[in-house]
């Protein structure tokens, strides 16, 4: 296997975490693979984790398929975690660590979709997708220029009582679950 093949593999296995059981019908190849090839920045320290989870994304990929750690870490640790990755990532902590619920099933899908659309991104078909408008998207929330309810980032809520961009993300996750819980 080449290492193309190997990351076009990575980038499907990726893809059908997140879109298989979700809108079936509308493709978003072109906005996840946008999102694959922007690194993902952090500025507060406890977004390393977040960073940190995306790389072990690519170890689970193997894992579940079956390919050995040293041709991951030869083929996919040549370059920074993605916006892609670690959002994957954040979604199956979402889902595996504190939303785990047999009754609803897997929700990790869900997770991964409402950021997509607190970013401003949810109506980025392929038919609709414009590279520009995404790229603005990402430096965006790269720099931490978004609302301070969290308008333009991973997650929005609807409490005044929190700026989320003085909260890593961690804790914006934590805010926006509190919120629609209600807790």
């Amino acid at each position: 296997m080449t290492d193309s093949e190997l990351i076009n593999a990575y980038f499907e296995w990726m893809y059908q975490l997140v879109c298989d059981d979700f809108n079936k019908r509308l493709s978003f190849r072109k906005l996840l693979a946008r999102l694959y090839d922007a690194d993902f920045q952090y500025s507060l320290p406890m977004d390393e984790n977040r960073e940190t989870d995306g790389i072990r994304l690519r170890y689970r990929f193997g894992q579940e398929c079956s390919y050995d750690d040293r041709i991951i870490a030869t083929c996919l640790d040549n370059r920074p975690c993605s916006i892609l990755e670690m959002m994957i990532a954040l979604s199956l902590r979402c889902e595996e660590f504190i939303m785990i619920d047999s009754h609803y099933g897997n929700r990790t899908g869900q997770w991964f979709w409402n950021m997509i659309s607190s970013l401003g991104l949810g109506g980025m078909t392929d038919e609709k997708f414009n590279r520009d408008y995404v790229t603005r998207v990402i430096e965006n929330f790269n720099n931490r220029r978004y609302a301070a309810d969290g308008q333009g980032s991973l997650f929005r809520v609807q409490r005044n009582d929190v700026d989320m961009r003085k909260l890593d993300i961690w804790y914006q996750m934590q805010a926006y679950l509190n919120d629609i819980l209600e807790i």
